[in-house]
C-alpha cells in the first residue's frame, strides 16, 4: 500500500499539473512539474546526490552483467561443428568464489555508508535560532499550515522565506495527521516524509531561490488522494514580511456584502471554518480569513476564481468527488451573495 500511494502520488502530480477541466493546466503550465533531480534545497540536494550515485553504481553493475551475459551467449553458443560432448566442467574456484562474494559485500557496504551519511545529514540537523517553524496537519484531503510563532493559519499553500547562503534561514516542519496516514512530498525541496496519526515527524527545507514549488501527498489516503496537492511559495525576504503582515490582518469588513456574511453565519460554514474576527470558529475545514489570497481551491483541485468558488459551494463533488464538505443547497441569490462575501476575504 505504501508503494502504491507513492506511485499514485507521483502519477497524480504529473497528470493533474499537466491539465484538468477546472483550469489547473493554465495555472501550472508556468511552473516546473515536481522533479527530484532538480533540487533547490539542502535536503533535496543530499537526496538527489545519493540517488544519482546509487543509479550510477547499479547502472554500472547492470551494464557489466548484461555485457557478460551477451558475451557468454554468443561465445559459447551451439555450433554445427560441435560433437555433442560437454565442455570441461569446473567444480569450484577459490579466487572466483572470493570475488563474487567480496565485491557485492563491498558494494552494499559503500551504498549503506553513503545512505547512512545522507540520512544523518538530514535527520540530525539542528534547528537554528532564526529558523521558521511550521506545524503541518494532514487532513482528508487538504493541508493545514500553522505558524505558531506568527499567529498565522492557512491551507494548502505553504509560504516560507528564501534562505540566503549568507544568512541561512531554513524552515522546520512538524508533520501531524488529523485522521489517516498521509505523506508530505515536495521533490525539489525535501524528501518524502510520512504524516502519521498520533505521531509527530519532523522535516526541513532550505529553499535557495524564490518561486512556487509543487508537491503531493505520496501516501494513499482515500478516494481523493490524487487531489491532495500542495504548493510551497518561497518569498524574497521583503515579500515574506509583506505576506506575514497581510495574513496577520483581520478579515475584511465590507458592508456591501452584508447579506453574504449573514448567509455564511447562518449555515454550517461556521461549524467547520474559521474567519478571524467573526463568530466562525470551526476546526474541521480550512481557515478562510484570507481565502482569496490563495491561488487554488480544494487543495489544488481548481483555480481560486469566483466561478470555481461558486461551483465548489454549490456542490463540492463536482470538482472533487468524495469531498467531505457537504453541498450547501442554497438559493441562487444566497449563493451569489455568499460568493461575493468570500471574495472580500483577501
Amino acid at each position: 500500500m505504501r508503494g502504491t500511494g507513492f506511485l499514485l502520488g507521483l502519477l497524480a502530480a504529473r497528470v493533474v499539473y499537466a491539465a484538468n477541466d477546472w483550469g489547473m493546466g493554465d495555472a501550472n503550465s508556468k511552473l516546473a512539474p515536481p522533479h527530484m533531480f532538480r533540487p533547490l534545497s539542502t535536503p533535496a540536494h543530499e537526496i538527489s546526490t545519493l540517488a544519482i550515485f546509487t543509479l550510477a553504481v547499479t547502472g554500472a553493475i547492470f551494464v557489466i552483467v548484461a555485457v557478460l551475459l551477451a558475451y557468454s551467449a554468443i561465445r559459447f553458443r551451439a555450433r554445427r561443428t560441435d560433437d555433442g560432448s560437454e565442455p570441461p566442467q569446473v567444480y569450484g574456484s577459490g579466487p572466483v568464489e572470493f570475488a563474487w562474494t567480496a565485491v557485492p559485500v563491498l558494494i552494499v557496504f559503500v551504498l549503506a555508508l553513503t545512505t547512512g551519511r545522507t540520512v544523518y545529514t538530514i535527520q540530525a540537523a539542528r534547528r537554528p535560532p532564526n529558523a521558521l517553524g511550521v506545524r503541518v496537519v494532514g487532513h482528508q484531503w487538504w493541508w493545514e499550515f500553522q505558524y505558531p510563532e506568527l499567529g498565522i493559519v492557512t491551507a494548502n499553500e505553504l509560504h516560507v522565506p528564501v534562505s540566503d547562503p549568507r544568512d541561512p534561514r531554513p524552515t522546520f516542519l512538524e508533520l501531524e495527521s488529523a485522521d489517516v496516514a498521509h505523506s508530505f512530498w515536495v521533490p525539489q525541496l525535501a524528501g518524502k516524509t510520512d504524516v502519521i496519526p498520533n505521531k509527530t515527524n519532523v522535516t526541513w527545507i532550505e529553499p535557495e531561490r524564490p518561486g512556487v514549488f509543487l508537491g503531493q501527498c505520496a501516501e494513499f489516503c482515500g478516494t481523493q488522494h490524487a487531489l491532495m496537492l500542495l504548493r510551497v511559495v518561497v518569498h524574497p525576504r521583503d515579500e515574506w514580511e509583506h505576506w506575514v503582515a497581510s495574513q496577520r490582518a483581520p478579515a475584511a469588513t465590507d458592508k456591501s456584502v452584508e447579506n453574504g456574511r449573514r448567509v455564511f453565519a447562518s449555515t454550517a460554514c461556521v461549524n467547520c471554518h474559521v474567519v478571524q474576527g467573526t463568530g466562525a470558529t470551526g476546526r474541521f475545514g480550512p481557515d478562510l480569513t484570507h481565502l482569496m489570497s490563495r491561488e487554488t481551491l480544494a487543495a489544488g483541485a481548481a483555480l481560486n476564481t469566483p466561478a470555481n468558488l461558486k461551483a465548489w459551494l454549490r456542490d463540492p463533488n463536482v470538482i472533487k468527488p468524495g469531498a467531505l464538505m457537504p453541498a450547501m443547497d442554497l438559493a441562487d441569490r444566497d449563493l451569489d451573495d455568499l460568493v461575493a462575501y468570500l471574495e472580500t476575504l483577501r
